[in-house]
């Protein structure tokens, strides 16, 4: 494959980050650590799979990264609209399933893909990425530091970002098959930006920096703010049915899921995502006027948190 300073930038700012987020986790947690999985892909290129489980915070979760590589195959052609000779795709893709409902999982995904013609010349590069929280229970100050801590970061780039962002987020997490029903309650979400006269390669490259570093800023306050609240089992049974439409999105709707399958990625760490205890029982029925009923409004009918 050909090698070029923004492959490497991209590659090293990744690696970091991968490390970073998961050092702030540990810490968070306060007992369990990261377990790293090396894998290759057959194809060209592989990954790092890190998988915390267990902890004091975390049931489980996974912070993963990936250098993946090859030929433009047909399947990619028809069903990802793909065309060139090679490709390449490298990102950070991470998935936080605590232990206590009161606090949100969480997911964040940063990536940049190249294409290139029979010489091995790029002809097109695009980047993408976005984090977004999935409550159980809603705590408003929480969406409003969420969402803010992204506004600000946005701001700092072009003003028109959070708002086009966050309602693409709203509009991409969605179970269409459930009323569309939102996931969760959302964040930023961008993809297929490529650089132009206006935003160059390194406005996008710090872009996601500043975006990925959010993460950290935006979800380990929550995290401490939560863990040591009380809660009953019949709340750890409603996180176990909405981790259901949690994961009902990951395999029916998600773009990442079906990209990794569709270009032979590894399955364990394309499913890493998925919560490692839930439920769908039959037509469950929430209170209502209860905390539940609080939620599921707000995932029907997405809010403005920044106002």
């Amino acid at each position: 494959m050909p090698t070029n300073s923004v492959k490497e930038q991209w590659i090293v700012f990744i690696h970091q980050l991968q490390d970073d987020i998961c050092n702030a986790l540990e810490i968070a947690d306060g007992k369990s650590k990261f377990i790293e999985d090396v894998w290759q892909r057959p194809e060209g290129g592989g990954g790092k799979t890190r998988v915390i489980a267990n902890g004091n915070v975390f049931e489980k979760g996974g912070v993963n990264t990936s250098i993946v590589y090859g030929d433009v195959t047909k399947t990619m052609q028809t069903q990802l609209n793909i065309n060139g000779e090679k490709w390449f795709a490298c990102g950070l893709s991470l998935v936080i399933h605590p232990t206590n409902p009161m606090v949100p999982t969480v997911h964040c995904n940063y990536r940049m893909f190249e294409l290139y013609n029979e010489k091995e010349e790029v002809i097109d590069r695009w980047f993408g990425g976005g984090t977004d929280l999935t409550p159980y229970y809603l705590f408003d100050e929480d969406a409003v530091h969420f969402h803010k801590t992204y506004k600000n970061i946005c701001d700092q780039y072009d003003d028109s970002f959070y708002p086009r962002f966050k309602k693409e987020c709203d509009d991409y997490f969605v179970n269409t098959h459930r009323n569309n029903e939102r996931r969760g309650i959302g964040g930023i979400f961008y993809d297929h930006q490529r650089p132009n006269e206006n935003k160059s390669i390194e406005f996008w490259i710090d872009f996601a920096k500043s975006c990925g570093y959010g993460f950290i800023e935006s979800y380990i306050p929550i995290v401490n703010k939560n863990k040591s609240l009380p809660y009953t089992p019949s709340q750890k049974y409603w996180q176990e049915i909405r981790r259901g439409r949690y994961v009902e999105f990951n395999l029916v709707h998600d773009r990442g899921t079906i990209f990794g399958l569709k270009t032979n990625g590894r399955t364990e760490s394309i499913l890493m995502s998925l919560p490692p205890t839930v439920r769908f029982d039959y037509n469950h029925i929430h209170s209502p006027n209860s905390e539940e009923e609080k939620l599921i409004k707000i995932l029907s009918q997405p809010k403005e948190w920044c106002i």
